[in-house]
């Protein structure tokens, strides 16, 4: 398959909310491939159809656990319920996210520690995960990215303030910025 280009921040298919997946058919089995090698190139654990320019409510996600059990699919048209996200500060080590469209930074946010995702597969078929921890929050990333929503957009001050001095720093929020997995280099 292709590795595609992500979009950064400030490219407003990333800041507007996508549309349902209506066809299903080998267009859709082609870009849920493409974002797989995508994801893969990146590396990350998750890519939501908005970053590779595509603004329809899907995303992937491959993530392995400490058990080394791997999750990973597909998710279009989800569905997400999240338990009530935990009050105070983010821990700066075990809640720091980081973003392929926001890359080479990482943040501290609150996210629910569990989640329950219903979508459906590229055939149409529906399905239904209960997550906790890492994978409840790649799901709420994820699903984010579907809203229009980046997780800088959910920082806080101080964290708001060193985000928006990255993006200015990086020559980041203007319409068309991307970079291609595998090519162009950064650091995570």
């Amino acid at each position: 398959m292709a590795v595609l280009p992500i979009l950064i921040s400030g490219d407003p298919v990333l800041h507007q909310r996508a549309a349902e997946v209506t066809e299903f058919d080998d267009d859709l089995k082609r870009l849920v491939a493409d974002m797989n090698d995508t994801m893969h190139a990146a590396p990350g654990v998750g890519l939501a159809g908005p970053q590779v320019g595509v603004p329809l409510r899907l995303f992937v996600y491959g993530w392995s656990d400490d058990d080394e059990v791997r999750h990973e699919g597909v998710a279009i048209n989800p569905e997400l319920w999240i338990s009530p996200v935990p009050t105070g500060a983010a821990d700066e080590e075990d809640e720091a996210e980081g973003c392929l469209s926001f890359p080479g930074e990482r943040f501290a946010l609150r996210r629910a520690e569990r989640a329950i995702l219903t979508a459906v597969d590229e055939d149409g078929e529906p399905f239904e995960v209960h997550a906790e921890g890492w994978l409840a929050r790649i799901f709420q990333h994820e699903y984010d990215h579907l809203d229009g929503v980046i997780y800088v957009d959910r920082l806080e001050y101080p964290l708001a303030k060193a985000a928006a001095k990255a993006a200015r720093k990086n020559g980041w929020g203007a319409e068309g910025n991307s970079w291609l997995p595998g090519r162009d280099h950064l650091e995570d």
